[in-house]
């Protein structure tokens, strides 16, 4: 398979972005899973193995594929095209591994609300009994807290995503900050990064509050200050998200055939 000239010179989009800064964070020694709708995390993760991270072992939930081979990309794991895996685990074993604390390095999150410290919620949006939206549930998110590193993304930036407190729990992150989390207490090392189609995010070390990182390239530092519905820690200084490589857009344009991280 191969990816034209005239298919690489195009501008990279913000998905695409998105995945290689995901990428970019994963380890050789890493063993990841995530959720249903992950055609971003899909992409990072084949494109560490192809590059930097050889060995790191890559879990598709829905379809409990390991190491999917993705080309082309599908936008569900629970797609059957990703048992075109290296093999695959009962839906049983997959759960049992969520709820272990020596196994998984890495879980790829998000939500329908994720506020500033990193929890998220895939519940429901306003009063429980009456919600003004109503999402999946919380399918795996309840694992967090067991997990070594949990990498936030989600393809919506704007104050109804990020806000102050989530309306519903479903995926702890660092809770209400210091006072409620201790890391003595959960074997997991909690949210450490959140990537959007704005800007690369942290966390403070002191107050656990969410912190901007870098902007991605031709976004200001005040649109994204508007579009976060908390008080966001901005640092005096926020360097630009480096750009993709040429050799990493010619691999997630090799795999991603059917164009899903083309769009935006």
């Amino acid at each position: 398979m191969t990816t034209s000239s005239n298919e690489n010179s195009r501008p990279f989009s913000r998905n695409e972005l998105m995945a290689v800064e995901l990428a970019n964070r994963l380890r050789n020694d890493d063993v990841t899973v995530m959720g249903t709708a992950s055609a971003i995390p899909q992409v990072a993760c084949r494109l560490a193995q192809l590059t930097h991270a050889p060995d790191l072992y890559s879990i598709a939930g829905g379809t409990c594929s390991v190491n999917p081979h993705l080309g082309p990309v599908v936008p569900s794991c629970c797609d059957y095209d990703l048992l075109r895996a290296d093999t695959s685990l009962s839906l049983n074993d997959v759960v049992l591994l969520e709820g272990r604390a020596d196994v998984l390095t890495v879980f790829f999150a998000g939500g329908l609300q994720i506020d500033a410290y990193g929890n998220c919620n895939l519940v429901s949006v306003g009063d429980y009994a009456h919600p003004a939206l109503r999402g999946p549930g919380t399918v795996g998110l309840p694992f967090l807290s067991r997990v070594g590193r949990v990498l936030i993304y989600t393809q919506s930036h704007n104050p109804r995503t990020f806000v102050e407190k989530v309306d519903f729990l479903s995926g702890p992150g660092f809770l209400r900050g210091p006072a409620d989390w201790k890391a003595a207490d959960l074997p997991g090392g909690g949210p450490q990064l959140v990537i959007t189609p704005l800007c690369t995010m942290g966390f403070d070390p002191d107050s656990l509050r969410m912190r901007l990182e870098t902007v991605h390239p031709g976004v200001e530092v005040e649109q994204v200050r508007a579009a976060t519905g908390f008080e966001l820690i901005i640092p005096d200084s926020v360097p630009v998200t480096p750009e993709p490589t040429a050799e990493q857009l010619s691999i997630i344009r090799t795999l991603d055939t059917n164009g899903l991280l083309k769009g935006k």
